[in-house]
């Protein structure tokens, strides 16, 4: 490939933050406008938490053992990563975008591949593991842009 498409849609997202870019330039000189931004807030998982976590008598032994305990701050990674499929199911389905680049971590990439619908799927060209959300829009482009170049 040989840059960003002109009008594809680049979603730059790790588990917390999404932004929407689309490219309004050719691929040879891309220029990402920002559509929109989508944040959540995730704080930590001690500040999720209320309770100890449960207690169980062992019924073969003395004893007694915690149950593991749920960790909330991971829940929510997840929960956004399956939000962000379906928001671009219903993305595609409306006609917003042909072409789709997604650039997230490994794991985000994972929760949302396994999420994603078809008709989306169908339009992704490629994706990128890297968590570029703290970036600024114009290194953004470079790097997105210089990473489907080497691809």
């Amino acid at each position: 490939m040989s840059g960003i498409p002109h009008h594809a849609l680049v979603v730059v997202t790790d588990s917390e933050k999404a932004l929407f870019l689309r490219n309004r330039t050719d691929a040879e000189d891309p220029n990402l406008d920002v559509i929109e931004k989508e944040t959540q807030p995730n704080p930590p998982d001690r500040e999720q938490t209320a309770n100890r976590r449960g207690r169980v008598h062992e019924s073969a032994s003395p004893g007694v053992r915690a149950y593991d305990e749920t960790d909330f701050h991971e829940l929510q990674k997840d929960r956004f990563a399956a939000d962000l499929a379906d928001r671009l199911y219903h993305m595609a389905h409306a006609g917003e975008f042909k072409k789709l680049i997604l650039v997230a971590p490994p794991q985000v990439l994972g929760v949302v591949r396994d999420a994603m619908h078809k008709e989306v799927a169908d339009k992704l060209i490629a994706t990128l593991d890297k968590t570029l959300t703290n970036h600024p829009r114009h290194e953004i482009e470079e790097i997105v842009a210089d990473s489907l170049a080497e691809a």
